[in-house]
């Protein structure tokens, strides 16, 4: 596939790598032209720095790699508002949540992947990878190690299928919990993961466990 990747942090490094060594061509943008450069370096030939505009168009798949707060801009920056998004499955894994505490801050009357389909016009929005740290997709796995379920939400069947690949692509299985009016939901629950990582509790010991022959 053809992906373009708006970031140039943790997350964008760690999928990029895993998404090079799958075998796609990557186009990388930030805000920083020196940051996407030496990204596109770290990640090999089949990446490439862009700018946010062309790391947009013709791709199969779009990740928004940026904080929360930074989604507006780089938006603006790649022309979303003018439609250069539509038709494009558009990834995010943003958590609107407060440091430390988990309380989620996009506010009371939409999802934050909603907020980014309506900055986004015609483009094909999927709520994904937002649940693990970036290295969850460059470590080595464990022998005997279960891949983890990348839960997301999307409109777009189309869009869902290409992002299911690309999670399998990293060593996730993909889980489709519904349509994108789902998505406040799977950002409550990171919320809820993030409160109780940073109180010192694993999140994992409150979520109870059901046998798989009871699913």
């Amino acid at each position: 596939m053809r992906i373009g990747i708006l970031g140039t942090g943790m997350l964008a490094a760690a999928l990029g790598e895993g998404w090079v060594r799958a075998g796609h061509e990557l186009a990388v943008a930030g805000r920083s032209w020196a940051k996407a450069q030496e990204l596109a370096d770290r990640l090999g030939r089949r990446a490439r720095a862009v700018t946010p505009g062309q790391a947009v168009v013709d791709r199969d798949a779009v990740l928004l790699a940026v904080s929360w707060q930074g989604a507006e801009e780089i938006l603006r920056s790649a022309g979303a508002a003018d439609g250069s998004l539509e038709g494009t499955a558009l990834i995010d894994p943003t958590n609107a949540v407060e440091h430390g505490v988990g309380v989620v801050l996009a506010g009371t009357d939409e999802a934050m992947a909603q907020r980014i389909a309506r900055l986004s016009p015609g483009a094909h929005v999927v709520k994904a990878f937002h649940l693990f740290p970036s290295d969850q997709w460059t470590r080595p796995r464990v022998s005997g190690e279960r891949p983890v379920t990348v839960a997301m939400c999307g409109d777009d069947p189309d869009a869902l299928h290409v992002v299911g690949e690309l999670v399998r692509d990293v060593g996730g299985i993909p889980a489709v919990l519904g349509s994108l009016d789902r998505a406040r939901q799977l950002e409550e629950v990171a919320g809820f993961v993030i409160g109780l990582a940073f109180a010192g509790t694993d999140p994992n010991s409150a979520i109870p466990r059901i046998p798989s022959s009871a699913a």
